[in-house]
């Protein structure tokens, strides 16, 4: 798997949740990538409740996160 960087802040290599989270909200086809900081700023909500969705997607069985 190649390395992918926070589109807004440059974190370097992003993990397989915030990975998996921004294919989820954002489109599996999507072509930039967000961290968890910035992607919770992009839409308006916090870090705590974007980790708490990741835990229900991992629930549900989504397979974007195994």
């Amino acid at each position: 798997m190649e390395n992918i960087n926070c589109y807004s802040c440059c974190k370097q290599c992003l993990d397989k949740n915030e990975i998996g989270l921004n294919k989820k909200l954002l489109g599996k086809n999507i072509k930039i990538f967000f961290c968890l900081n910035c992607l919770a700023n992009e839409l308006e909500i916090t870090p705590e409740e974007l980790f708490a969705k990741i835990e229900d997607f991992k629930a549900q069985g989504c397979t974007l996160f195994m």
